[in-house]
């Protein structure tokens, strides 16, 4: 069994501003989380950028932890999981892109239950998908959607619509997946992002009452507050078009951006 201290590889630098200037904040207990097993660390402990302001966590996952991690997926992550209630509020997702765009290529990053294609599909878009989990991948071919298993940066598929709901914060580096991304959209493509919000008063109020699962999020790498998204959105190339309430998870945020 490999030692836990193999499973992290350490960010000796901030992962979006690169500066060496980072202290550790407060650790977060994965125990509870569904997909934690040994020989995963149980702890994840947050550091902050003393430039930049950023929080991520001491290290990103190897492939051997990646592995372990990823041969386990919550039910809700599941393709086709509860379809139904998921695909009202994806339809509440999709149409906060359709005033700026109404048809294309909608490529999401991280599709886990697919409702968010599926949905896309019934509004005429075209679809496309990538997702670390096989298992998942492999569903969603059958059911005829073009879908890869692999990192962002092996992606090619160009696309007007890039979707990425509550995944940039998984990204061991998300400003070269964003730069990546950029050069996969078609001119005036859209960028939707999805995350919990540090800035939002729901996230300090579960700090106050030390209810916050976000400290404990076994994939989690980042935690982002609106300000500090915008900041690395614009420096990638996006004009941030609108901002709202995402119904997905606890006190998450929806933005989206236009390539520039």
């Amino acid at each position: 069994m490999l030692e836990n201290s193999l499973m992290r590889i350490p960010y000796e630098t901030c992962p979006l501003c690169g500066s060496a200037d980072h202290a550790r904040a407060l650790s977060g207990d994965c125990g509870p989380h569904p997909l934690w097993k040994e020989p995963i660390p149980k702890h994840i402990h947050w550091h902050q950028c003393n430039a930049c302001t950023h929080v991520f966590a001491d290290g990103y996952f190897t492939k051997e932890a990646l592995d372990i991690l990823f041969s386990g997926t919550n039910e809700h992550q599941k393709v086709g999981a509860g379809f139904e209630g998921n695909r009202v509020a994806s339809a509440r997702i999709i149409e906060r892109v359709t005033p700026h765009k109404k048809s294309g290529m909608w490529l999401d990053i991280g599709f886990g239950n697919a409702s968010l294609l599926f949905t896309a599909l019934e509004y005429g878009f075209q679809v496309a998908g990538s997702d670390l989990r096989a298992d998942n991948v492999a569903t969603l071919k059958q059911l005829g959607v073009e879908a890869w298993c692999e990192d962002v940066a092996a992606l090619t598929c160009r696309a007007d619509i890039i979707s990425m709901c509550d995944v940039l914060e998984h990204m061991p580096f998300p400003k070269e997946s964003l730069q990546h991304l950029h050069g996969l959209l078609h001119e005036d493509g859209l960028l939707l992002v999805s995350m919990p919000n540090m800035d939002s008063v729901v996230w300090k109020l579960l700090d106050a009452n030390r209810q916050n699962p976000y400290w404990g999020e076994l994939e989690h790498y980042h935690n982002f507050g609106r300000a500090r998204l915008y900041a690395l959105l614009e420096e990638c190339g996006f004009k941030i078009l609108s901002y709202g309430i995402s119904e997905r998870y606890r006190a998450c945020m929806e933005v989206v951006a236009r390539k520039i």
